[in-house]
């Protein structure tokens, strides 16, 4: 093992969560209340406040072995020693091996990038904004409601697509996927076939609800 590898490699306390998957830069609020994470989350205070989240397949019941290192920004502790707290999404990793199981998971994990792109990611990035306002829009009009894209909505590329990712509701295993991808291209690749269904789906949905209303 080269000294750079060496680097790149390192232990981490892991918490697996049913069904979510953590990307960089991307918020999550957790609340810890299971004994042996609030062992965790007191040790992790302690030192860097680092810890990795890894997605359990309640069907399967199997643990992802790419997850996504979470900082702790904020905590509060609640009287009965629970505690609330935001994390932020970090760098992505993969599980070398399990160290120990108890009292909480720790794995020897090595970090994970993505490639350095082969060709200019701005008009993909352009074409995954443009379908994001879309679907916005039709669902905007289906629901009645007004909704907008956020103005703090990422300008590079990568972040956009780890923000597209963490914003597809109920499809964990989608996530997982999009989280392993190492190559931008093919993550904003996917992301724009899911939009484009997504949109043409809510299309579909849209042309049926007018026709009803010209129908009353």
């Amino acid at each position: 093992m080269t000294s750079s590898s060496k680097i790149a490699v390192r232990e981490l306390p892991l918490f697996p969560l049913p069904e979510v998957v953590l990307f960089p830069t991307r918020p999550l609020p957790l609340h810890i209340f299971e004994f042996r994470y609030r062992i965790m989350m007191n040790t992790i205070l302690q030192s860097d406040r680092r810890f990795g989240v890894l997605m359990i397949d309640p069907v399967q019941g199997t643990i992802a072995n790419v997850g996504c290192c979470a900082e702790i920004l904020h905590y509060q502790r609640l009287p009965d020693d629970r505690m609330k707290m935001l994390t932020l999404g970090q760098q992505r990793f993969r599980v070398l091996e399990y160290i120990r199981e108890k009292p909480y998971r720790v794995g020897l994990v090595e970090w994970i990038e993505d490639q350095p792109p082969s060709r200019d990611l701005r008009p993909l990035a352009s074409e995954v904004e443009q379908l994001l306002g879309d679907v916005v829009r039709l669902s905007a009009k289906l629901t009645d409601q007004e909704i907008e894209l956020p103005e703090d909505l990422p300008d590079l590329p990568t972040e956009l697509s780890y923000w597209v990712a963490s914003n597809l509701y109920g499809v964990a295993p989608e996530q997982q996927a999009l989280l392993e991808i190492q190559d931008t291209v093919a993550r904003l690749e996917r992301e724009v076939e899911i939009l484009t269904s997504t949109r043409n789906h809510l299309a579909a949905r849209s042309v049926l609800k007018d026709t009803f209303n010209e129908m009353q």
